[in-house]
């Protein structure tokens, strides 16, 4: 949950405005300052007189060895006058990171006739370069610095570019072997590393069980704390005290075991050999590390911990990412679904004050473990990593919560635009019964971050694709003429 390490190269061309070029670098700055996103920005100040770049290979030289040298997670080039577009292209080239390419829109002309920027046509010009240089890269509309259609497009980039990087280095945890009866969640290991990078990290059930026991005999402050959360926030009379230190000292070894392995999601085969192995279910366990931003998805679904990871990061950490069943459509609403699973929706989501911890409902022997209750609902986002036969794709939609009948387990009703439209697309697809839902818009910034995956195509059935690029172009703004 770092910062996003920003790479702040403006640029500009000899024959315009020298001046008005530095003074557009300065108000650039300051505008992308006063946004307040977690980001930490590298400029050019020292390699040149003006902080800009302006002079073809030395100079371009010079900043990529910079933005290199601080390990730069994506790069800004705004254009301050028509700017250079061939340095742009070969430091955009050399690095290989998210790029967005934007410039603020020109005054009309002096009274003598004269142009002090020609910031558009520039962009026109680095656009084609970059395209010749194989170069993938965001655009936002040229517009004024304080205009809201620039905010909104570059804080789609800063979360686009944070999904890139935790894409780029993501491990998951695997607890487990699939269960036998879920060929669903079967996936290419070999081909998720060769393709994109992903590495998994397995151990088995006897591992967790084994580092859990240590936990619980050692004790110690993170135990203790664990415990105290579960006791302050779930009513769980209904378990006894040591189902709810079982339950703490798994939490513990689970989140030791993905820090340990570097690994930023787990995916657990949550039943039944574990019930078997611990006596308990690992889905509070679950709900817990989800909320702390360490998503654990059940079943062993690789996927649908590779689909948390990029939803979090796509809020850049502001909210828990939850991990659903769709299970039934709604008795009433033709659009309503239920989003559930047996309990490991994370606790900050739930209505109750107190849910309950409660004993497994489903399974004979009843573990203790499940995290009961209705989360809220309001505006989210539904999306799923999946693939087969060697092609993947990102699904996205949006939805809202609705009312709906009371249910076992933790659970949301959820209305969509056109039901029977999602269902074709979730049978049909590379899809399974698994989701992955978060209480914020992030669908333009997933589909941006797309762009930067090769191989993964971005599959939105609410709002289209057109839809999405007329939000980003900010089309929906009232822009000054």
């Amino acid at each position: 949950m770092s910062r996003i390490k920003l790479g702040f190269a403006p640029t500009r061309r000899f024959v315009f405005s020298a001046e008005d070029a530095f003074k557009y670098k300065e108000a650039i700055r300051r505008k992308i300052d006063s946004f307040g996103l977690p980001i930490d920005i590298v400029d050019l100040e020292g390699l040149n007189d003006e902080g800009l770049l302006y002079n073809d290979l030395a100079g371009a030289g010079q900043v990529i060895e910079r933005f290199r040298k601080e390990d730069v997670d994506a790069v800004f080039f705004p254009h301050c006058n028509f700017g250079t577009e061939d340095s742009v292209a070969r430091v955009a080239k050399a690095l290989g990171k998210p790029v967005l390419l934007w410039g603020p829109r020109d005054e009309a002309p002096l009274e003598d006739g004269m142009r002090l920027r020609d910031t558009q046509c520039g962009i026109f010009a680095t656009g084609k370069v970059l395209r010749r240089f194989n170069v993938p890269f965001t655009y936002v509309t040229n517009c004024r610095v304080d205009d809201p259609v620039f905010e909104r497009g570059f804080t789609n980039f800063i979360a686009a570019a944070n999904v890139v990087r935790e894409f780029r280095r993501m491990r998951i945890l695997q607890i487990g072997p699939r269960p036998a009866s879920f060929w669903t969640v079967i996936c290419n290991e070999g081909e998720l590393l060769e393709r994109f990078g992903i590495e998994i990290h397995p151990i088995t059930l006897i591992d967790i069980r084994r580092a859990a026991e240590r936990v619980e005999k050692k004790g110690g402050s993170d135990l203790d704390e664990a415990v105290e959360y579960i006791k302050s926030h779930l009513d769980w009379s209904e378990v006894s005290e040591d189902d709810v230190r079982r339950i703490a000292a798994l939490k513990v070894a689970m989140r030791n075991c993905a820090r340990e392995t570097g690994s930023t999601a787990i995916a657990i085969q949550c039943w039944s050999a574990l019930q078997d192995a611990m006596g308990i279910m690992p889905c509070l366990a679950n709900a817990i590390l989800t909320d702390e931003q360490i998503p654990v998805t059940c079943e062993t679904d690789i996927h649908g911990a590779i689909t948390s990871v990029m939803v979090q990061a796509a809020t850049l950490y502001q909210a828990p990412t939850f991990f659903a069943d769709l299970t039934i459509r709604h008795p009433e609403n033709e659009n309503g679904e239920l989003l559930f699973h047996c309990g490991n929706f994370p606790v900050s989501l739930t209505v109750e004050d107190k849910p309950k911890l409660r004993r497994h409902f489903l399974f004979d022997d009843h573990s203790p473990g499940t995290h009961e209750g209705e989360i809220k609902g309001g505006s989210m986002t539904l999306a799923r990593f999946d693939g087969d036969h060697g092609e993947y794709q990102l699904f996205l939609g949006r939805a809202r919560g609705i009312d709906g009948p009371y249910t076992r387990g933790s659970y949301v009703w959820v209305e969509v635009n056109d039901w029977p439209l999602w269902e074709e697309k979730l049978v049909t697809g590379p899809y399974i019964h698994h989701i992955v839902g978060i209480h914020a818009n992030v669908i333009p910034a997933l589909y941006e971050a797309c762009r930067y995956i090769p191989g993964l195509t971005p599959d939105p059935v609410d709002p289209t694709e057109a839809e999405i690029q007329a939000w980003l172009r900010g089309s929906d703004l009232n822009r000054r003429g």
